[in-house]
C-alpha cells in the first residue's frame, strides 16, 4: 500500500524542522577571549508545525488530494556559560518571572560565597584548633 500524500507532506515538514533545530542551536559555538575566558551561548528553541489536507471525490480513477503544511521556529538567547580559570558561571540575559527559577539561578553564587567564607574562617583559625 502506498503512502498517503499527507504522510509525505508531514515527513518533509518534520525533516525541515530537524535541520533547523539541533544541539548546536541550543548550546552555541564557544567564543574564546584574549585572556582565555570561554563563553558558550545558551538558547531556548521552541517550534511547532501543522499539516492538513483532504481527499476530494473524483469521477476519474486518479485520486485528488489538496493539502498544506507549515512550521515555525523561535530561537531565543537566554544565558551564557562562562568558563574562566577552571570555574564555570552562568550569566542570564534577563530575569525570569518565576520565583523558583530566580532562586535556583542564585544557588551557584550562594555556594561560591559560602565556600569562600568557610575557607576564610579555616585559614584564620590557629593550627592547634583553639580560638584566641
Amino acid at each position: 500500500m502506498s503512502q498517503h500524500p499527507i504522510e509525505n507532506m508531514m515527513d518533509v515538514t518534520i525533516d525541515k524542522i530537524k535541520a533547523l533545530v539541533d544541539a548546536n542551536v541550543i548550546i552555541g559555538s564557544p567564543v574564546t577571549a584574549a585572556d582565555g575566558t570561554v563563553v558558550l551561548p545558551v538558547s531556548k528553541a521552541t517550534f511547532g508545525f501543522a499539516s492538513g489536507g483532504s481527499d476530494f471525490p473524483s469521477k476519474t480513477a486518479k485520486e485528488l488530494f489538496g493539502g498544506g503544511g507549515g512550521a515555525g521556529v523561535t530561537i531565543q538567547p537566554v544565558a551564557f556559560l562562562v568558563l574562566r580559570d577552571g570555574e564555570v558561571s552562568v550569566r542570564q540575559l534577563a530575569d525570569t518571572s518565576n520565583n523558583i527559577d530566580r532562586a535556583l539561578s542564585l544557588v551557584p553564587e550562594l555556594v561560591e560565597k559560602v565556600s569562600a567564607l568557610l575557607a576564610k574562617n579555616k585559614a584564620e583559625q590557629p593550627e592547634d584548633g583553639k580560638e584566641q
